[in-house]
């Protein structure tokens, strides 16, 4: 028996440092490989999902407020966050003056903020008056098509799941992540990921 424990116990020591070695590795050199946008997941953009990215922008239309035709593909060139959003929508008018500060902050010719509206066509006017309160005056408005092609903006960019949905695209127009949900886009950790994103 006393010959079993002297070999026994030895070996579990040794088995246990080897796992506890094998876990420290293991973390990290995932941390060391993470997307760095992934790695700005954290508080308010906890739930930004990057299983999509490098997708290509759909080319699906939607309308701005002189009702002209616009596609994602006519910001070429610039570091895109499409907002779709709705005066419904608690949520979506809570993050509102967020998105306007991160406008104020970060937006020029690398960077916009693009608040689609989802209302109904009866709402417009009002979502067109809504959206400047909230933001200050400082979004653009946009709206979707007439008709049930209008939806295959919010789709085609993957954002069928409820709102407020944000999505991002790179300067190349492709997709860097999506977040379902509110957010402080004012916030330290949304500052990073655009500037980020400026930076590529």
């Amino acid at each position: 028996m006393d010959r079993f424990l002297r070999i026994a116990i030895p070996t579990m020591f040794a088995g246990i440092a080897l796992g506890l070695l094998y876990a420290v590795f293991s973390a990290s050199s995932k941390t060391s490989n993470r997307d760095p946008v992934a790695k700005l997941a954290v508080g308010t953009l906890i739930k930004l999902d990057t299983s999509d990215k490098g997708q290509p922008a759909p080319t699906a239309a939607f309308v701005d407020a002189d009702g002209n035709s616009i596609r994602l593909q006519d910001f070429e060139g610039q570091t895109l966050l499409i907002n779709f959003w709705a005066t419904w929508c608690g949520p979506c008018e809570r993050e509102m003056p967020s998105l306007a500060a991160l406008e104020t902050s970060r937006g020029d010719a690398d960077f916009k903020v693009i608040a689609i509206s989802v209302d109904s066509p009866d709402d417009v006017d009002y979502a067109k008056q809504r959206l400047d309160q909230l933001s200050g005056g400082v979004l653009d408005f946009y709206t979707l098509m007439d008709g049930p092609e209008g939806w295959d903006a919010v789709y085609d960019m993957g954002a069928g799941g409820g709102f407020p949905t944000t999505i991002l695209y790179d300067r190349s127009g492709l997709k860097v992540a999506k977040l379902e949900g509110e957010a402080d886009w004012a916030s330290y950790e949304a500052v990073a990921l655009i500037d980020l994103l400026k930076e590529n």
